[in-house]
């Protein structure tokens, strides 16, 4: 007889802005071994700049903060912190009251680290016995504010598919473009709120993903925000090697924001030397930066780890026994693409699983 799933939330506080927190090492320190019993368990954060990596990468990493800080510090050199970015122009954001607005972190950074690191809000693991599970959070102080971390972690023996169905979301003309699927007006959460009553399904998931044969797209689970989606992300989808070398000056002024090279940041020395050959060569940017993105071969689907399906967490922690869908406050899906979609729409698969 199989043991019935079992869910454990935890209350996190990072140690630096960037820090990387061993979740099994607390869900043990808590509650002991109980987890091990699991085969798998699926991690859960709440939040839009701390998340779990994909357990492959996270493996080629070796599971070990010695392995994950390098990773993290590539995309921390990529996206730097206090680079001009339009979402940290808080005079700019009208969803901000005037009271909040001197509170608000500039964290533009954080975010666009998120999506390109390909950090997940839900990731499934194998148990392993004493191996560590990493949270990644990068923005977790501002100032001298410390941020509280909230993370669930659910062990089950098995995942069953109760129900799937597909949506149509419209897209515009334009190739670059960003949807925010968690608006009233697609139906979406209306979707999912209905298929969790119909299949009472108290502990699970629900998995969004495109449809066969959509190319050009991803998914991520993020803050929709209207200057990061339609500006800061866009800048990044419509060029990425000038947005790289333009943020990279920032750095050049403040050279001792370069985070430790542990890897090998070969595209961000490339940057420094198209900088170079542009000032002293007077060179034409178009004819370099076609070769650069020959030589770089860095097109948005690379230069973004975004993946083509998100989960969210199916609870019954609020009410017993009544599954719903848990997600952080400021969180939603996000489509993302960078071509043309054709006839101004895409298909994405919503599939709801029920955990024994």
């Amino acid at each position: 007889m199989s043991l019935a799933p079992v869910e454990f939330t935890l209350e996190l506080t990072p140690r630096s802005r960037v820090d990387v927190i061993d979740v099994r090492h607390h869900v043990s320190a808590l509650h002991g071994e109980t987890l091990n019993a699991y085969p798998r368990a699926l991690c859960c954060s709440f939040h839009t700049t701390a998340g779990y990596l994909d357990p492959g990468v996270a493996t080629r990493l070796h599971q070990s903060r010695a392995g994950v800080m390098p990773y993290i510090d590539l995309f921390r050199t990529m996206f730097p912190e206090g680079a001009g970015y339009e979402h940290d122009k808080l005079e700019r954001r009208t969803e901000l009251t005037e009271a909040q607005k001197p509170e608000e972190p500039q964290n533009a950074d954080s975010h666009l680290a998120f999506i390109g690191a390909g950090l997940r809000n839900c990731v499934t693991y194998v148990t392993r016995p004493n191996e560590p599970v990493y949270l990644v959070d990068l923005d977790g102080v501002n100032g001298d504010y410390r941020r509280q971390r909230t993370t669930s972690i659910v062990g089950f023996t098995s995942e069953e598919e109760v129900a799937r169905e597909r949506l149509v979301v419209p897209v515009s003309a334009h190739p670059i473009d960003s949807v925010n699927l968690k608006d009233p007006r697609l139906g979406l959460y209306e979707q999912i709120e209905a298929l969790t009553q119909k299949y009472d399904v108290p502990k699970g998931r629900v998995r969004i993903e495109l449809a066969k044969g959509e190319r050009h797209a991803g998914l991520t689970v993020n803050e929709y925000e209207t200057l990061l989606m339609r500006h800061d992300l866009a800048e990044v989808l419509r060029e990425p090697l000038r947005f790289m070398r333009e943020k990279a000056s920032h750095l050049l002024a403040r050279p001792r924001a370069i985070p430790n090279r542990s890897l090998d940041y070969a595209k961000y020395d490339m940057v420094q030397i198209f900088n170079q050959l542009f000032d002293t060569f007077r060179m034409n940017e178009s004819v370099v930066e076609r070769l650069a993105a020959r030589v770089l071969a860095v097109p948005a689907s690379r230069f973004l780890r975004m993946k083509r399906s998100v989960s969210l967490l199916v609870s019954d922690r609020v009410s017993e026994g009544v599954g719903r869908p848990i997600q952080g406050t400021y969180q939603s899906p996000i489509l993302v693409q960078w071509a043309n979609a054709s006839a101004k729409q895409r298909e994405v698969e919503v599939i709801l699983t029920r955990f024994k």
